[in-house]
């Protein structure tokens, strides 16, 4: 009997924590009245970044995160800060990010969803940031194992975030019959953004490199929902600071004794599909015709499927054109036996590189790559890719400086 009284209690306490949290971010939301999500496979961060800037050039007082590459807090007056987590990412950092908006008197809080299955999306986008306006970015196959291994599965997967009586932006070519589903049991509309001929490449409008047209299409239907204006979206976009780990093109001098290279970054991209569409924009910069190109394949060992996806597309022919692909990370060995299994079209020669370091790296890449490559790196930008980025940045100057 007593034991049963002592589990009664402690139900009753969790249950009234539960109560007064719910009612802690009932509060939160009443006071941040304008709530923007953004979801998709890829380029969320980047379209995030976007809105916010666009409402703050509006004179709007905004919050925003981003959860991309690095997890990042962007604050009312623009400034940054980076999110360090103990442990695993966790909902409960969506509450604290309302509850913060709400201390810091933001009026708008814009935050891309940081998760990957249907149940996780549902319960973060529904329950708790709930917002009125949901932009999604594309479906594209990654984290395949939570999110599915067809397109459709991956919409699916990526509708669980529509929440009810909302709005819904998205690009008219990247809708599927689940968003259109799921709009219609809660409640919600779609709008789909049509491609117009008004863009020009990112790196004509003075944007980051790797802000495609369909985020930037995106982000302008929902600012011009807001009432702000094209001069002063445009303000607001010309502001933007990149995300970490988006495209970066840097030419220099690398390794040990120094080499001239063209260093591009494309790990953020992480899958094979925005990586070729990334690669096409990198075409449009730096012409690859006449130029060596030499891939640089960072591996996770916790991104099995993602390792297996860039496997199969090398025996696709992705890498056709490639000189020379060098593997590194921890999967690197058995993914080049694989590989050496199944050789795709054209004379790429697959390899592993090891350094104790990023300018290590780079030392053994350029000494058996032909003169004056351009280097792209490919697959992670967590863990090796990073250190690369950094490596390269530094030692280099980034397109347009």
């Amino acid at each position: 009997m007593r034991e049963l009284l002592v589990l009664t209690a402690c139900l009753g306490l969790v249950l009234l924590y539960l109560a007064v949290e719910r009612l802690r971010l009932d509060r939160a939301l009443r006071q941040v009245p304008l709530r923007i999500a953004v979801t998709g496979t890829r380029g969320k961060s980047g379209v995030t970044r976007l809105i916010a800037a666009g409402l703050r050039a509006s004179g709007a007082r905004v919050m925003a995160k981003t959860t991309g590459s690095r997890p990042v807090l962007i604050f009312p007056d623009g400034t940054e800060r980076e999110i360090f987590r103990a442990g695993p990412a966790s909902l409960r950092e969506q509450v604290r990010l309302v509850e913060l908006a709400s201390s810091a008197g933001a009026g708008v809080l814009v935050a891309e969803t940081m998760s990957i299955g249907a149940e996780c999306l549902a319960a973060e986008s529904g329950q708790i940031l709930r917002p009125g306006i949901l932009a999604v970015t594309n479906v594209r196959l990654d984290h395949m194992d939570e999110m599915g291994r067809e397109k459709e599965e991956v919409a699916r997967t990526l509708a669980a975030a529509i929440p009810r009586r909302a709005d819904i932006y998205i690009a008219a070519e990247e809708i599927r019959p689940a968003f259109e589903a799921a709009a219609a049991r809660r409640g919600s509309k779609i709008h789909p953004i049509a491609r117009t001929d008004a863009d020009g490449p990112a790196a004509d409008l003075g944007l980051p490199l790797g802000e495609f047209e369909p985020n930037r299409r995106l982000a302008r239907a929902v600012l011009g929902s807001l009432g702000v204006d094209g001069g002063t979206i445009e303000r607001g976009f010309a502001a933007v600071v990149p995300d970490a780990g988006s495209l970066e093109l840097v030419r220099g001098a690398f390794g040990e004794p120094p080499r001239p290279a063209v260093c591009v970054s494309l790990f953020a991209a992480n899958e094979p599909e925005s990586s070729a569409a990334a690669l096409r924009e990198v075409e449009r910069l730096e012409p690859f015709a006449g130029r060596p190109l030499v891939g640089l394949l960072s591996l996770r060992e916790d991104r099995g499927d993602r390792t297996l996806q860039w496997i199969r597309v090398a025996g696709e022919g992705f890498f056709r054109g490639f000189s020379s692909v060098f593997l590194l990370g921890p999967p690197a060995k058995a993914a080049l036996r694989k590989l050496r299994r199944r050789p795709g079209p054209g004379d790429t020669v697959f390899a592993l590189v090891e350094g104790r370091s990023a300018e290590d790296v780079m030392s053994r890449v350029l000494s058996s790559a032909p003169e004056a490559p351009i280097v792209v790196g490919l697959g992670n930008f967590v863990g090796g890719g990073d250190e690369l980025v950094r490596y390269w940045k530094g030692r280099g100057a980034a397109h347009g400086r």
